[in-house]
């Protein structure tokens, strides 16, 4: 599989995580002036811009350690130009991060880090 689709795979994981936990999915894959947001998602109110990390397997170390904080200031200014874009109304907004790791044999390992960072 190559690097895009997976990270697509890895993005359907964590879409399919966040909505049995109640989000709701405003946007994907946001881009705005080569910056991306993976996903844009609500609940009660509140969005979450959400960067997807994975890693297949163990090796390379714990997926959210691949967020540098060149990484996150890019996602704010992304999330800024969704906010003044957008038509939603929302409470409040911060930044969340989901993890997919692929172990050995298999199982898919998620976790979501709600508040992963702040601006």
């Amino acid at each position: 599989m190559n690097t895009v689709r997976r990270g697509r795979h890895f993005e359907a994981l964590a879409e399919a995580l966040l909505k049995k936990r109640g989000w709701r999915v405003l946007d994907r894959n946001v881009s705005f002036r080569r910056k991306e947001i993976d996903l844009v998602v609500e609940r009660d109110g509140l969005v979450a811009f959400v960067e997807v990390k994975g890693r297949s397997g163990p090796t390379f170390g714990h997926p959210l350690e691949a967020i540098p904080w060149r990484k996150r200031r890019k996602i704010s200014v992304a999330a800024k130009a969704w906010i003044a874009a957008s038509d939603f109304s929302a409470r409040s907004y911060r930044f969340d991060a989901v993890s997919v790791r692929i172990m050995p044999g298999g199982a898919v390992e998620l976790e979501h880090v709600e508040g992963a960072w702040t601006e």
